[in-house]
């Protein structure tokens, strides 16, 4: 196994309780199967991390693949439906906690949902970084700033350039169907989703963002309401109540940018903390994770299933 593969495939932290287990001994098979009727043989660098996890969803196949990107290749992982593909697609970002176990997990529940899904390591550029605590990296003045440090590199300009990247690949896959994909994004992600969509109208038809900060700022020349006009997607934001990082006045903000341009959109705040839907969060709230992936899902159904 590659150094990559078994960051990737390393086990969450210790206070998590994980609802994927791997199937070692017929993964490889089942892949070669689902790629073998998807028309296309196995590539050489997905053979030998080809593998499969039962979850409470079902199970559902994962492959670890090397995207090519601006600064080199970005290991990512691809998430299938159980069943016969192609599918749509969904592209998401991980919260600035970076791709891990749980993002896997949150990936594997959208592919169950029907969806060929790609969770690529925004933090490609870094190398192999250790993944974080998410229960006390805040607090951790050292793990602070690495986190900082990470966070800091992923600009505007590389957000748009890596996301045409994980696009282009995902849309050249046989398992995928269709011109244009979904995507969602969490805390740091749900911004990278709605700068991909504003950035690549032709090929997100739908994109949400959950927990995202400073996703409007009346002041700021990048805010992403100043982008409104160039989305073409279906948006859906959801932010929480106790959320300084995305206030009620940024989202009156962004509906009323995207309101006067004719943008599909909706904004609302969860009754929760930041961080609301992501299960190794210190703030994971069920309630409004729940409702978070009942939104996703409609959102999904009425774009690629409708």
């Amino acid at each position: 196994m590659t150094p990559d593969a078994a960051r990737r495939s390393a086990p969450p932290a210790a206070h998590l309780a994980s609802e994927a287990l791997p199937l070692t001994s017929s993964g490889a098979a089942l892949g070669e199967a689902l790629l073998a009727r998807a028309g296309r043989p196995l590539d050489p660098q997905d053979r030998r991390s080809q593998h499969s996890v039962a979850t409470l969803q079902g199970c559902v196949p994962r492959i670890d693949v090397n995207i090519p990107a601006p600064d080199g290749r970005c290991p990512a992982t691809l998430h299938l439906p159980d069943g016969e593909g192609p599918w749509p697609a969904v592209l998401l970002f991980p919260d600035a906690g970076g791709a891990r176990e749980t993002f896997r997990e949150m990936a594997d529940r959208v592919a169950a949902m029907g969806y060929a899904t790609l969770l690529p390591d925004v933090y490609y550029r870094a190398g192999d970084w250790a993944p974080f605590d998410t229960a006390t990296a805040v607090g951790d003045p050292e793990e602070r700033a690495r986190l900082g440090e990470l966070m800091g590199g992923l600009t505007r300009e590389r957000i748009v350039a890596d996301s045409g990247a994980f696009l282009e690949f995902l849309l050249s896959r046989p398992e995928v169907t269709g011109a244009a994909v979904g995507t969602t994004g969490y805390c740091r992600g749900g911004r990278m989703s709605l700068i991909a969509a504003a950035a690549h109208p032709d090929r997100i038809a739908a994109a949400a963002s959950f927990h995202g900060g400073r996703l409007a700022v009346a002041d700021h020349p990048e805010s992403l309401h100043r982008a409104a006009d160039r989305i073409r997607a279906t948006v859906y934001v959801a932010g929480a109540v106790e959320d300084g990082s995305f206030t009620a006045e940024q989202g009156e903000l962004l509906r009323k940018a995207r309101s006067d341009v004719g943008v599909q959109h909706t904004v609302e705040f969860y009754p929760a903390r930041h961080g609301f839907a992501v299960p190794d969060n210190p703030t994971y709230d069920p309630d409004a994770a729940a409702r978070h992936w009942a939104a996703l899902k409609e959102l999904y159904r009425a774009h690629f299933q409708g």
